[in-house]
């Protein structure tokens, strides 16, 4: 079941925080806070990443300390400038900014020197072992691994062969340098893992200078030891590797920073693994990186997502030790809240029934004024147009009414918003008996949508003038799986559970002031919801827009049954 985490029991004091407060009191580090943010650029970042993102820089600024941005660039085959464009890009869009930036790359030389140390101290070695044969030998969690015939060679073999795998006289594959630990060692991360791997590809930044590349486990705690990076923040998988961490810092006698490891996200009805969407991608189930059904950055960006939610998001589920499923609801109460104080009203029809006010003279055309925040008229006004034709939202009319249905229905009168009380006089039907149209009468001592003589109405209506609607291509998002964990192994291939659903394209009508909205404007259809222009199909004067978020907030409920 998802974690009901609430603002009152994620509170901004972590075990986390509490380490770096022991920290300071004791004078380590000298009473300074670092800390980094190291993705790799081999891909698009998603809201799992904005929680780091959020500790990491959240932490330096709260501390006034720093935070930088370092790129883990150590796979040349998968690594490209577009993501370190991407990554970047994101981290501003959050509300952060980097003391420094580097990369990985930036240390190929120091890595290396240090590499020749550890052989030097009879630390590591070359083996000539293949990938396949060293994971034969590594041995099992119940039984130990097996020493690799190479494994004593001399310091000076291991010096020349190393340095012979620099020079490129190796094939990929045929060697790698690991780290002499023990191959008994309890934690497997410790049996003489690979320090570095001979990959002929040029590199995004050093370009053909290299044929040899460093593992992440080498090259991280070495990138944070150059830095003077003081708390080296990762997730949980990294728990079993902070041994490596350690034994490399200590082994090479440099300064040693302290890994703390903290729960990752997991978030309900989503998938969060790189490889998995990878597979949505590349396999058509979502249109790129951008889709707005899709957990990255981009996607959420695109979508309509303010980067406030997600900051207050990552507030709210706070930092824990253990993993847990965070219920996506939480997140849609943060982009509700967040979007209800700053997105603008307007009126808009996802599903039109036409309506004709016969009472009203034909060619009649009234501008009502109209606020973008009913309860704060002074952020703003536009002019809407009324005329004898509208659009209403089909939904909005019952022939047959149940009982409680305040809204549309033969012989019932329901407001218009900001214009008039209408009544319903008559239904128009096709041959197969569906309703095309319906016959309203108005009255004209109501304007404003308020009468004089002091009767009230129930049901209040959003409509559209036909003759000056915007006609626009409106896209009804919704959660991408149907399940709450799709990785959950009873549901086989997380393919399985895809929503088949979650997006419906239908044509809409708003009202004309959206005609030259911008792409990125989020903005409410009041009753429907949340929505933001597209940013990547809209074209000047056709507007596409992107459901954001429903009105109808779950977490809300939740939150309210929990305090009675």
């Amino acid at each position: 079941m998802p974690d009901n985490t609430t603002p009152e029991t994620a509170s901004r004091t972590n075990f986390i925080r509490e380490v770096i407060d022991a920290d300071l009191e004791s004078g380590k580090y000298d009473g300074r806070v670092q800390t980094r943010f190291p993705p790799e650029p081999n891909g698009y970042l998603h809201i799992g990443h904005a929680k780091s993102i959020c500790l990491n820089f959240g932490i330096a600024r709260d501390y006034e300390g720093r935070c930088n941005m370092r790129f883990d660039d150590t796979n040349p085959l998968t690594e490209e400038v577009e993501y370190v464009d991407s990554i970047q890009a994101d981290v501003r869009w959050l509300g952060f900014d980097w003391s420094e930036r580097h990369f990985a790359s930036d240390y190929f030389d120091q890595l290396f020197e240090y590499a020749v140390q550890l052989i030097k101290k009879g630390k590591a070695y070359v083996d000539d072992l293949s990938a396949e044969e060293i994971r034969e030998h590594r041995g099992t969690l119940t039984e130990p691994g097996t020493n690799s015939p190479y494994r004593d060679r001399t310091i000076e073999e291991n010096l020349d062969l190393f340095m012979r795998m620099k020079n490129g006289e190796f094939e990929d594959g045929s060697r790698v340098l690991r780290a002499k630990i023990d191959m008994s060692h309890p934690n497997i991360v410790m049996r003489d893992p690979t320090l570095y791997r001979i990959r002929k590809a040029p590199h995004h930044r050093t370009g053909d200078k290299w044929v040899i590349y460093p593992m992440y486990d080498f090259t991280h705690c070495i990138s944070d030891s150059i830095e003077k990076v003081t708390h080296s923040l990762c997730t949980l998988e990294f728990k079993n590797n902070r041994e490596l961490y350690d034994w490399v810092l200590d082994t090479l006698e440099v300064y040693h920073p302290q890994q703390i490891e903290f729960a990752r996200l997991n978030l309900s009805y989503t998938v969060l693994s790189k490889r998995r969407l990878i597979q949505l991608v590349r396999e058509g189930y979502v249109d790129g990186w951008d889709d707005p059904r899709m957990p990255t950055m981009v996607g959420l960006r695109r979508r309509g997502i303010p980067a406030a939610a997600i900051r207050d998001f990552c507030e709210r589920i706070g930092v824990a030790k253990a993993d847990n499923l965070v219920d996506i609801a939480l997140l849609e109460h943060c982009v509700r809240e967040e979007l209800n104080r700053t997105a603008p009203r307007i009126m808009g029809v996802l599903n039109p029934i036409k309506a004709t006010i016969e009472n009203y003279p034909e060619d009649q055309v009234e501008w009502f004024e109209m606020p973008y925040f009913p309860d704060e008229p002074e952020k703003g006004t536009r002019q809407v147009p009324f005329s004898r034709t509208l659009y209403l939202e089909r939904d909005d009319f019952r022939e047959e009414a149940p009982r409680k249905f305040f809204r549309l229905a033969p012989g019932r009168e329901v407001r218009l918003r900001y214009a008039y009380y209408v009544t319903c006089t008559d239904v128009i039907k096709d041959a197969e008996g569906n309703v095309t149209e319906l016959i309203l009468r108005y009255d004209p001592e109501t304007k404003g949508g308020w009468s004089k003589d002091g009767r009230k109405v129930k049901g209040t209506l959003h409509w559209v003038s036909a003759n000056h609607a915007l006609e626009c291509e409106t896209r009804l998002y919704d959660r991408l799986f149907t399940v709450e964990n799709p990785m959950d192994k009873q549901h086989g291939d997380f393919k399985n559970t895809i929503n088949e659903d979650s997006l419906e394209m239908v044509t809409s009508y708003v009202e004309p002031s959206l005609k030259d909205a911008e792409p990125g404007l989020q903005v409410q259809f009041e009753r429907l919801g949340y929505f933001c222009v597209d940013t990547r199909d809209s074209k000047p004067g056709q507007p596409v827009f992107n459901r954001t978020v429903t009105l109808r907030d779950s977490w809300a409920r939740i939150e309210r049954s929990q305090k009675k």
